[in-house]
C-alpha cells in the first residue's frame, strides 16, 4: 500500500470554501475516475497563526495506481484552477510513503 500525501495553505477567509470545494467537486471527480488500484483519501484540516493547512493522504495499491491518477511524473501535485485559487500556497510535489502499519478494517 502507498500513502500520496499533500499540504495546502489557505487564508482563514477561504478555508470553508475549499475544503467545500474538495469535498463536494474534488474528491467526488477523483471517485468517478474509477481508478484501478486507488482507495480513497482523508482530508486533515488545522488552524495555524497564519492561515489554515490542509493536508491530503489518499491511498493506493502501487506507484502504478499512483501514475494512473497523476501521471508519469507522478510526484507532481494535482491542483486543478479553482482550487489553486483559493490557495495561498501548496506542496508543488506530493509524498509517496510505504504503508508499514496500517489499522485492520
Amino acid at each position: 500500500m502507498i500513502n500520496r500525501i499533500w499540504h495546502g495553505w489557505t487564508s482563514r477567509q477561504n478555508a470553508d470554501a475549499y475544503e467545500s470545494l474538495l469535498r463536494g467537486e474534488i474528491f467526488k471527480g477523483i471517485d468517478h475516475r474509477e481508478i484501478r488500484g486507488y482507495h480513497g483519501i482523508y482530508l486533515l484540516r488545522r488552524d495555524m497563526p497564519e492561515g489554515v493547512e490542509f493536508v491530503t493522504v489518499m491511498w493506493f495499491d502501487s506507484l502504478d495506481a499512483v501514475k494512473a491518477f497523476a501521471g508519469d511524473d507522478f510526484e507532481a501535485a494535482v491542483v486543478p484552477p479553482k482550487a489553486r485559487a483559493l490557495l495561498s500556497r501548496f506542496d508543488t510535489r506530493s509524498a509517496h510513503y510505504n504503508v508499514l502499519v496500517a489499522p485492520e478494517q
